[in-house]
């Protein structure tokens, strides 16, 4: 296994950081200018080993060397950001990703034992249209194409013609599911993005799958009135009962071992003069036990009814968006702590609480496991995002003993 070199790594990442970045951070927004100026930097890295590489119908990049085996290990990541996004965010995987390519040409002469890809999934983050996980959920199958052609961005243009003044016709984009039909396991870096790597001191960990969520909107609508003539007790202020929302949530994610999280609150008539009448808040809740995620919600909305009732106004719920926890495969979780065994020799398994194309890929039935490397102070989407470059080094190393091991299990196959 000669010839890896996890510093090009971080001198490709600076690059593309160079490339794509400013002051505020990196601004690879998907289906962008400037995303689509990183593709093509990525599409002549990959042309430097040589692969054959090319777009599907959903607008994601493959990159394959082809192996002895038609059956394929996939190593995904995106390079799409967030606004003013990290500079390791989605592109580390990729890269790291790039990597363990140029080692297995290199080592195998050109010919590993099964076929190896490198898949760029096409916006990830879903910063420009609010959707998530768009190039995964179309090659998995799982995209709701009635919600995602009604997608608009901030000006107004629609998903499907930003998508066509791309070349890509979207009526056509889950025809990409047909770059699945020989994976037979996919594995995906990625920065934490949280603190629990970093409050236990520890560079790598295994990842055992991805948070269930529960979004709602709660409204509580209550009469608006003088903030002057109307006496406390004669009040029904929906901003109130909301308000008693915001420490339940942290009661209700303590004591199921989940996350909550209020992150919008906005009020009618919204002027300084008058008791609140109408308050709508937004409630997202995470964790990766299924049972727990149906109490946590239960719990919620008990709590809701009970401070609506207190404070004499009405409620209604509004379900935003719901998936199902989504757990890795066992023995690939096995095989990820043990190369991170013996690559840092400490390690532990931990959920994400973030989606990941990761996700999507284990829904369509491929064996799937992650790995998370370090986050300093435990941010990310944000400017400041970072990683010790002797973890984002180890992390190259761990993976690629990962591809090794993963490329013995697959030719093994009968």
């Amino acid at each position: 296994m000669t010839s890896l070199d996890p510093a090009r790594v971080i001198s490709d990442l600076k690059e593309l950081r160079q490339l794509t970045g400013d002051q505020d951070g990196s601004q690879r927004i998907a289906f962008t200018p400037l995303w689509c100026a990183a593709r093509l930097w990525l599409k002549a890295k990959c042309d430097e080993i040589p692969i054959e590489n090319h777009r599907d119908a959903a607008g994601n990049f493959w990159a394959t060397l082809p192996g002895e085996s038609h059956r394929e290990l996939l190593i995904g990541g995106h390079i799409d950001s967030v606004p003013n996004g990290g500079w390791l965010d989605g592109c580390l995987n990729l890269l790291a990703g790039l990597e363990i390519l140029r080692r297995i040409h290199h080592h195998y002469k050109g010919k590993p034992p099964v076929t190896i890809r490198l898949v760029d999934w096409a916006d990830e983050e879903g910063a420009r249209f609010g959707k998530s996980l768009f190039g995964s959920s179309a090659c998995a199958g799982t995209l709701d194409m009635n919600e995602a052609r009604g997608l608009k961005d901030k000006d107004g243009i629609e998903l499907p013609a930003a998508l066509r003044s791309l070349g890509i016709d979207f009526e056509k984009v889950k025809n990409s599911g047909v770059e699945l039909k020989n994976a037979a396991a996919y594995i995906e870096l990625h920065i934490e993005q949280g603190p629990v790597l970093l409050d236990k001191g520890l560079a790598l960990g295994a990842v055992l799958g991805t948070f269930g969520v529960e979004r709602h909107s709660i409204t509580f609508t209550g009469q608006a009135a003088h903030s002057g003539s109307t006496p406390m007790n004669r009040r029904r202020d929906a901003f109130l009962a909301a308000a008693l929302m915001s420490p339940e949530i942290y009661e209700i994610a303590k004591r199921h071992g989940g996350v909550c999280t209020i992150g919008s609150c906005n009020t009618k008539p919204g002027i300084v003069t008058s008791v609140v009448e109408e308050c709508r808040i937004t409630l997202d809740q995470r964790h990766l036990d299924a049972t727990a995620l149906a109490a946590m919600l239960a719990d919620a909305k008990s709590a809701s009814a009970r401070f609506a009732r207190d404070c004499n106004v009405n409620f209604r719920w509004e379900r935003l968006w719901q998936i199902d926890p989504i757990l890795f495969d066992p023995q690939l979780i096995n095989w990820c702590d043990e190369v991170i065994q013996e690559t840092c020799g400490t390690t532990m398994r931990l959920p994400s609480g973030p989606l990941h194309d990761a996700a999507e890929v284990s829904l369509s039935g491929i064996p799937t496991v992650m790995m998370f490397v370090q986050s300093l102070q435990g941010i990310s989407h944000n400017k400041i995002e970072d990683t010790k470059e002797e973890h984002i080094e180890l992390s190259v190393v761990a993976l690629d003993r990962l591809a090794e091991k993963m490329m013995r299990w697959i030719a093994s196959m009968k």
